[in-house]
């Protein structure tokens, strides 16, 4: 963290016992309560802690960080969701799927799916003004994505200090196969149409995301940065939601299609929770 780290209002064991909550649903495959009534529904600085906390616990399990998240960037996805500002989350090695591959059942507690574009950063963003330019000269490439977004508070009743103090709601996310630089493809000009076992239920565009998906990276870049953990060359970032977000259940099968970069689909495994 930053040597001078925004200060949360929550008490250090309402902290620790907010994570343990989090932490017990995880383990459980059983959804808990909401962590507002020990962080508040909108600390910021306990919510990142607590996730900060959850990140921890999942390193010194030998978990590997691949990236960051972006949530909560479409208009569309808020109103769902009730909040009106973007979060970040923490990517590990553990939650991606290969393009076309299965998420086991019980992988994700309460799955819901969203079509983004996700970017693979070839410099760091650690330095510098981290302006558009500086951002777009960063990005190796981009991919049509698929994440799976999971809570582990029961039924999706989340603030915005809930969500994060819940790694932004992450569960699992698929990278498309078929990369695009940026002089190939323009994130914000992408149309994007995700179909649930062949029927259409979201579309967007690039523009819903924070308008560009570039600009939500500024962003996170920033943000990041303030925060002591800036975004290294190699991550991946999952730039946002271009649409709403749809729940799927077992035996489910997803594919996006984003124009300019081609399309990404998963499957959802039935049976026993792995």
């Amino acid at each position: 963290m930053t040597a001078n780290p925004p200060l949360a209002s929550a008490s250090t064991s309402d902290i620790a016992a907010a994570a343990a909550r989090l932490a017990g649903a995880a383990a459980s495959g059983v959804p808990c309560a909401p962590v507002r009534d020990l962080i508040g529904r909108d600390d910021l600085a306990a919510a990142y802690a607590v996730q900060a906390e959850l990140t921890a616990r999942r390193l010194a399990r030998g978990a590997r960080i691949t990236g960051r998240k972006i949530g909560l960037t479409s208009e569309s996805v808020q109103r769902q969701l009730g909040v009106d500002r973007p979060d970040f989350g923490v990517l590990f090695a553990d939650m991606a799927h290969p393009d076309g591959g299965t998420v086991p059942a019980g992988r994700v507690l309460q799955p819901r799916v969203e079509a983004e574009i996700a970017f693979v950063l070839r410099a760091d963003l650690a330095d510098g003004p981290l302006d558009t330019a500086q951002v777009r000269e960063a990005i190796g490439h981009g991919v049509a994505a698929l994440e799976i977004c999971g809570s582990r508070i029961d039924g999706w009743d989340i603030s915005l200090g809930d969500t994060v103090a819940d790694n932004a709601s992450s569960g699992a996310y698929v990278l498309g196969a078929d990369r695009r630089t940026l002089d190939e493809a323009e994130p914000v000009d992408a149309v994007m149409t995700m179909s649930v076992n062949g029927t259409e239920v979201s579309t967007g565009t690039g523009a819903a995301c924070l308008g560009d998906p570039v600009e939500a990276l500024r962003w996170l870049a920033r943000t990041a940065r303030e925060l002591g953990e800036p975004l290294r060359a190699g991550q991946v970032v999952l730039s946002g939601a271009l649409g709403p977000m749809y729940a799927v259940s077992p035996g489910d099968t997803v594919t996006a299609r984003l124009t300019g970069f081609s399309g990404v689909t998963v499957h959802f495994g039935e049976g026993e929770p792995s």
